[in-house]
């Protein structure tokens, strides 16, 4: 602590970002601030702090800190740390799954809509999120049904295209056939566009019109396929909220804490439309609830669609977020912190959300911390390790009768998967099937990057742990030698007896079947082998493509590349049209008629 005292003399009064260290020299927490100063010695004060915040004081031994040009760099500052170090008394938002949106790529001449999860500033348009079990792919097929807009990628140009499918049975104008002139077509986009922003009477009009032309020609598959629609129609106009203007696009969020755990909110809603909601539950160690909403938002952002938006719980810090999104997306967002009306009625929706979900997962939230921070803990004890193992690597190969080795990396923070942080590898140098020697390989490939530039990407582990017994930890002990790696201590599990081996002891230590520290072992062995199978199908079943592709008449190795680019699967080559093969460069009509000629003959 002298140390610490020492340095806290030392601290500006410049606004920055402040790393909170353990005694292993870990990042444990991360945070913003206007004043360094007067922030961080709040930290050591004796005044009343949040549970969760004593906690995490009691494991700091050292802190660092970086100024910054205003608060608005230091919470940019903020987050890009979060996410590299993945400190656990901060807010981490894991496998925060993203929404799907419908893009129309409107730049082109015959646009054609499709159904993405990534937003890109590429001039198409995006609509969206949906959510609240509505499925995309139901109203791309209600848009088809209705206006007869195409959903292929088919490029469209002077030559005219077979007509497919769809045109005959009516779904589609067929632009790639020359059917439909640009204007025309531009109408049906137009339209399409129009109940994509919420005006679905006019599709209605047409599927009930069509509904009854299919009754009476007692088309009756038909017919219940335009209810169905109907229906879906109906499901997404009673999320409408009436006294919301159509021209609202905003997100509601609200935070519930209990000072230990806490949980925040979502609702979207897109042109009055009430598409669906979200609620995470947050373990963070934040001085206050206004900074823990902060951090949220930021984080919540740099994944997600930002709204024209944002109606909050009243200690949200509005101005810098509305800054930050400004300045850091150049986009005006509205921090709206509502008192009345029916904007304050969906922010009090979304906080009875908020407070439901932080009551049913308390006792997931102790679960997890059991089954990850408190297994790390025990397992270091059960060890003898001389650290936290705060960063655990697991390594497995795969192959079959030595062909198309691979071997896989998987990495744990603080007991839980980082798979931003896996790594796959192709064996170079090993002949045959020789599991040791492959594994040799790896690990020196990784350890190599220890102590170069690489290692920001490659950051240095605390355990490494070696699917296998005792043959597979000596083999990889020799590799430690060999390269002297100091700091990273490296043990081995064995499958049948679930049986942990150590450098230390010729005898196996046997972890409990139920403990925790055993199953978070299990857990990250059992995930280094699924990695690496599937690594090891991907490129086995790519160089079977490659292999099928060579026996083809006319297919040499830069169009085997091109075919395998653009279908990956033969499955999806053999179902390709002439004309679709075609389109890859390289392949002429008399080579795509080879092609299929070939699957037709041999497959």
């Amino acid at each position: 602590m002298d140390v610490i005292k020492e340095k806290l003399k030392l601290l500006p009064e410049n606004p920055g970002v402040y790393i909170m260290l353990d005694k292993y020299q870990n990042v444990i927490y991360v945070g913003k601030a206007r004043v360094l100063k007067n922030r961080v010695r709040q930290y050591f004060h004796n005044s009343p702090k949040p549970e969760k915040v004593m906690k995490m004081v009691e494991n700091i031994a050292d802190f660092n800190y970086i100024i910054t040009n205003s608060e608005i760099d230091a919470l940019a500052l903020e987050n890009n740390l979060i996410k590299k170090y993945k400190p656990k008394y901060n807010i981490l938002l894991k496998d925060d799954k993203t929404y799907p949106y419908i893009k129309v790529n409107v730049k082109d001449d015959f646009p054609d809509f499709s159904i993405t999860r990534k937003l890109k500033k590429d001039g198409c348009k995006y609509f969206g999120p949906y959510m609240g079990g509505i499925n995309c792919k139901d109203i791309l097929d209600t848009l088809q049904l209705s206006f007869s807009i195409r959903l292929c990628h088919t490029q469209i140009n002077s030559k005219p295209k077979r007509e497919c499918l769809n045109y005959h049975i009516k779904r589609c104008t067929a632009p790639c056939a020359h059917h439909v002139g640009k204007e025309e077509y531009a109408q049906q986009v137009k339209k399409a566009i129009s109940f994509l922003e919420g005006n679905y009477k006019e599709a209605e009009l047409l599927l009930k019109s069509k509904m009854s032309s299919a009754s009476e020609s007692e088309n009756f598959e038909l017919a219940l396929e335009y209810r169905n629609k109907l229906a879906m129609l109906s499901k997404l106009e009673a999320k409408r909220i009436t006294s919301l203007s159509k021209f609202i696009n905003a997100d509601i969020i609200a935070y519930a804490s209990n000072g230990l755990y806490s949980s925040v909110s979502i609702l979207v809603t897109r042109s009055g439309i009430m598409q669906g909601g979200n609620s995470f539950a947050l373990d963070e160690a934040h001085l206050s609830d206004g900074e823990a909403l902060t951090a949220f938002i930021v984080q919540y952002y740099s994944n997600h669609e930002i709204p024209s938006e944002i109606i909050v719980e009243d200690f949200c810090e509005k101005e810098l977020l509305e800054s930050y999104f400004k300045e850091k997306f150049n986009k005006a967002v509205e921090i709206s912190l509502v008192k009345q009306g029916v904007k304050a009625q969906l922010l009090k929706m979304a906080r009875k959300n908020a407070q439901e979900y932080l009551e049913k997962s308390i006792d997931k939230i102790k679960h997890r911390d059991d089954m990850t921070i408190n297994a790390c803990k025990r397992l270091q004890e059960l060890l003898g390790l001389k650290k936290y193992p705060r960063r655990m690597e697991c390594y497995d190969i795969s192959n079959v009768s030595g062909v198309d080795k691979v071997g896989s990396m998987v990495v744990f923070i603080d007991g839980e998967a980082d798979r931003s942080s896996y790594r796959r590898f192709k064996i170079r140098t090993v002949e045959g099937a020789n599991d040791f020697a492959s594994l040799q390989e790896v690990l020196i490939r990784r350890l190599s990057k220890l102590g170069t530039k690489e290692e920001e990407r490659f950051e240095k582990p605390d355990l490494i742990i070696i699917d296998g017994g005792k043959g597979q930890l000596s083999a990889v002990s020799e590799i430690f030698s060999g390269m002297q790696v100091d700091g990273i201590e490296l043990i081995s599990l064995a499958k049948r007896e679930e049986e942990v081996f150590t450098l230390f002891s010729d005898e196996s230590i046997k972890i409990p079947h139920r403990d925790y520290a055993l199953k978070m072992l299990q857990r990250i062995r059992d995930e280094a082998h699924r990695f690496a199978i599937t690594y090891f199908r991907n490129l086995h079943s790519k160089n079977s493509l490659s292999s099928v592709l060579s026996e083809i008449d006319g297919v040499g190795k830069a169009k085997r590349i091109a075919l395998m680019e653009k279908f990956t699967t033969i499955d999806k080559i053999m179902s390709a049209s002439v004309d679709e093969l075609t389109e890859v460069n390289g392949i002429s009509r008399r080579i795509a008629e080879n092609i299929k000629k070939y699957f037709k003959e041999n497959i």
